[in-house]
């Protein structure tokens, strides 16, 4: 059945569009918190309580949203409107229980809404399709087990198998998890950083040796200079805003490089500042706005090192020649392709002018230490690793790398995604993390390179692998190709998913599916040693605990590491590994992965650490694991961005009332949008050239590399300020028209920033 992303409750109103002037945060976040947590879920209580124990030094839980790390200065209310969202709606007093599923077919729930689906409440026990009735049956833990278990022992090869996992996963949860997919034979373990920031870890590792950023949240509040790339940071990375007031306040500049000027890179006012927040007194988060085209990150990073290069020739301080010297290679090459590149090719691929370009490279040169960060605007493009490289080259000029307040910072989506890749879930792990894997663990692991995220769809649309096992998140909306990712989900023997709530992805299921339900990451984790904790990695690397605070919202609810546990046994009857005792105590976990892990040593006491520890990275002391020993500037051509005649480059995003494929509402404050999410953002003169008005129904249809194309039907127009030949729509009603074939052959990350469209009046 096709999702109908069109369908809204007669309680809806029509849609508006109103710009927003506003500051970001402040009182407009107060209010829509009280709402949400009294209007809509009801729950005014364990939402406060949730205010007053996420993110807590000692004791608490870490928010299931964003990575941003903890404040380094012990705050209290270190949280955000996003989070508060994000846990009330995990604590949901609603439920989905056997009674609800009795009562609706999967065909009928089908035809539900996203926001519906997920709004039923929390799942409540293991739940096993039956196709007779079209309706998901109770089945037993035990049952539950071994049916998906069977069928993994029963695969003729064990990569027929693909083990998914989104970002809420503990670092606990992840290593058990890539165990059992290696004790079975497979490094099949497709994740979302496959779709986000797989790009970053290339390019970090091949520029310096490193697959993360260098700065921690300290660097970020002694550097002279921000340059904020791609960001959304009011919606994607609200505590943010903390960082860059504090920044405006002594004195650093902080320049936001985007296609859309958001409302986070303008003012704000923190919430738990109380002064401001009692004066409606408004702190700017920006000195400068750059506003290139969808895709033109790379041009204006190159023309601000042009620039400086340029300045150089006068200002012998410009560039550190010492530092290029001692810790780089490549630099003349590189110095031979900024003199080639002509600053006419430079505003044509930026959107920009020269003048603005000089006056962002000014803020560079002048500024002693430098951080430049970023996210997905820059990541999800073919060329999202030449990017990211060339952003290590700006750095590398002014030896901006290796002392406080410098480097490059991307900033992470998902709380613990960064934590997943560091714990074992990679489809290319390193020779070096399977030796000590196999010496430690005593498995003989698997050395082939496994399946990412493209390549698992690929492979179960052609049938090659039939059984899916996703860990979290919602596989099925936020893969790209929606029509095609579904119809490669129901060609599977088997599709598992381990949940705390209904969503897409098990109503596109295989020939047999089953839903887990697992604890919440705010649900209190009783194991026979006691209450457990799990840790977490966040975007800057620091390692700290979560411990739930709240009743389960079940009896009958497991965690993921007694899921895991629970399919391992049954799917390995012969295994040696100490399933059982993994799990009475997560000590004995942290104890295995203090072995096998770099950088995990001493773990236990280690982790009980105020604020925890950060992972050693050797690039940070101007160690580099690269083939040359030193920090390797890159080369690369700028991309041709223009787009063809008639056609728009589409960047899909999210809306501020949304995390990841969560939608709270069907609102988008901060861009001043009530009541609509199947839109599209033009530039006027664009609409104006289409003979389009405000709200205007319209198809967009993509053109794929190889000539397909994908239409969505009656989407409004809205008139935006972003540049000419651009146009940007929400995710995940507009992954339909992102090609399973239209990935990066730099990084395989689907290219959901950088979508050939056209637009035309609907008929």
């Amino acid at each position: 059945m096709a999702i109908d992303f069109t369908k809204r409750t007669e309680s809806d109103g029509g849609p508006s569009f109103h710009p927003y002037d506003h500051p970001a945060a402040g009182w407009g976040a107060a209010k829509s918190v009280t709402e949400f947590m009294i209007a809509q879920e009801r729950e005014p209580i364990i939402g406060t309580r949730a205010i007053l124990k996420m993110n807590h030094e000692n004791g608490g839980f870490d928010c299931p949203g964003c990575a941003w790390p903890d404040s380094l200065k012990g705050i209290h209310l270190d949280i955000c409107e996003n989070g508060i969202k994000h846990v009330t709606w995990e604590m949901t007093h609603k439920r989905v229980d056997r009674e609800f599923f009795a009562a609706h077919t999967v065909t009928e729930l089908s035809g539900w809404s996203d926001h519906d689906l997920e709004n039923q409440g929390r799942l409540t026990e293991p739940m096993s399709y039956d196709p007779d009735t079209d309706r998901y049956l109770p089945i037993s833990w035990d049952e539950a087990f071994e049916l998906v278990g069977r069928a993994l022992r029963e695969l003729d090869d064990p990569n027929r198998a693909a083990f998914y996992t989104s970002g809420r996963l503990g670092n606990e949860a992840t290593f058990l998890y890539q165990l059992m997919a290696r004790e079975l034979g497979t490094n099949n373990l497709p994740d979302c950083s496959n779709m986000c920031h797989e790009a970053s870890g290339r390019a970090l590792q091949a520029s310096l040796g490193t697959g993360k950023g260098t700065c921690d949240l300290a660097d970020w509040e002694t550097t002279d200079a921000l340059f904020i790339m791609g960001v959304n940071a009011a919606s994607n990375a609200p505590r943010m805003l903390t960082a860059l007031a504090e920044a405006d306040r002594r004195g650093a500049q902080i320049v936001h490089i985007n296609p859309l000027i958001e409302a986070g890179s303008r003012r704000t006012i923190i919430p738990h500042e109380f002064l401001q927040m009692a004066t409606f007194h408004a702190t700017p988060t920006g000195t400068l706005n750059l506003q290139t085209r969808i895709g033109g990150d790379f041009a204006v990073i190159r023309g601000i090192a042009k620039a400086v290069l340029e300045q150089s020739k006068t200002d012998p301080k410009a560039l550190d020649h010492r530092f290029i010297e001692l810790h780089t290679t490549g630099f003349e090459a590189y110095r031979a392709k900024l003199e080639a590149t002509s600053w006419a090719e430079i505003e044509e691929q930026s959107a920009l002018t020269e003048t603005e370009l000089r006056r962002a490279a000014k803020i560079y040169r002048e500024a002693d230490r430098s951080i430049i960060s970023w996210c997905l605007g820059v990541t999800q493009h073919e060329h999202g690793v030449d990017t990211i490289r060339e952003i290590v080259n700006l750095l590398l000029l002014r030896g901006n790398l290796g002392r406080e307040g410098a480097g490059p910072s991307p900033v992470r989506g998902h709380s613990n995604v960064q934590g997943n890749r560091t714990c074992g879930i990679d489809h290319r792990p390193q020779p070096q993390f399977l030796d000590r894997l196999a010496e430690v663990c005593g498995i003989d692991p698997p050395r082939a390179h496994g399946l990412d995220t493209v390549a698992t769809i690929e492979a179960m649309h052609a049938g090659k692998v039939t059984v899916f096992v996703g860990m979290g998140g919602n596989f099925a909306l936020a893969a790209p190709d929606t029509a095609y990712t579904s119809e490669a989900l129901r060609r599977c023997a088997l599709t598992v998913q381990v949940s705390t709530k209904l969503n897409r992805s098990h109503l596109v299921h295989g020939a047999r599916a089953v839903i887990l339900p697992c604890l919440g990451r705010t649900e209190r984790d009783e194991q026979r040693a006691g209450l457990q904790q799990t840790s977490v990695e966040d975007a800057m690397a620091m390692v700290h605990l979560s411990k739930g605070m709240k009743k389960p919202a079940s009896p009958h609810l497991l965690s993921e590491p007694a899921i895991i546990a629970g399919v391992a046994k049954a799917a390995l009857p012969r295994t040696n590994t100490p399933w059982d005792h993994y799990v009475d105590d997560y000590d004995r976990i942290r104890d295995t992965m203090a072995e096998v892990i770099d950088g995990f040593e001493d773990f236990n006491r280690r982790v009980r650490l105020p604020l925890g520890f950060r992972i050693k990275q050797p690039a940070r002391e101007l160690v580099f694991l690269t083939p040359s020993g030193r920090a390797e500037f890159s080369t690369a051509d700028l991309p041709d961005l223009t787009p063809a005649p008639g056609t728009l480059t589409l960047a899909t995003m999210r809306s501020h009332d949304q995390w990841n494929t969560t939608i709270y509402s069907h609102d988008d404050r901060y861009r001043g949008i009530k009541n609509l999410r199947t839109l599209v953002l033009m530039n006027p003169d664009d609409m104006r050239d289409r003979n389009l008005k405000l709200f205007d129904e319209v198809d967009i249809t993509s053109i794929a590399r190889n000539g397909t194309t994908r239409t969505v039907h009656r989407y409004k127009a809205i008139p935006y300020d972003i540049p000419q030949g651009c146009a940007a729509g929400y995710m995940p009603e507009l992954n339909v028209l992102c090609a399973i074939g239209d990935y990066s052959t730099q990084s395989d990350q689907p290219i959901m920033k950088n979508v050939n469209v056209t637009i035309e009046r609907s008929g």
